[in-house]
């Protein structure tokens, strides 16, 4: 996982629970064959690839309300 691509990340999501834990399931959909929102390169790890995803917008967090 590339530091400039987690400060980046972090502009957009300030909460680092937040965004670890929106991180950690893009990775685990990606693992399990879902297909990356973003061309790729085979240098990038799946981190990188959902780092990259949420910088460029394609992946978005939305808040549920309390019930």
């Amino acid at each position: 996982m590339k530091s400039d691509l987690v400060e980046k990340a972090s502009d957009i999501v300030p909460d680092p629970l937040v965004l670890v834990n929106l991180v950690s399931q893009r990775v685990r959909q990606l693992n399990s064959g879902r297909s990356p929102l973003i061309p790729t390169r085979p240098s990038m790890g799946v981190a990188d690839i959902a780092l990259t995803e949420i910088i460029e917008g394609k992946i978005k967090l939305i808040e549920k309300s309390a019930p």
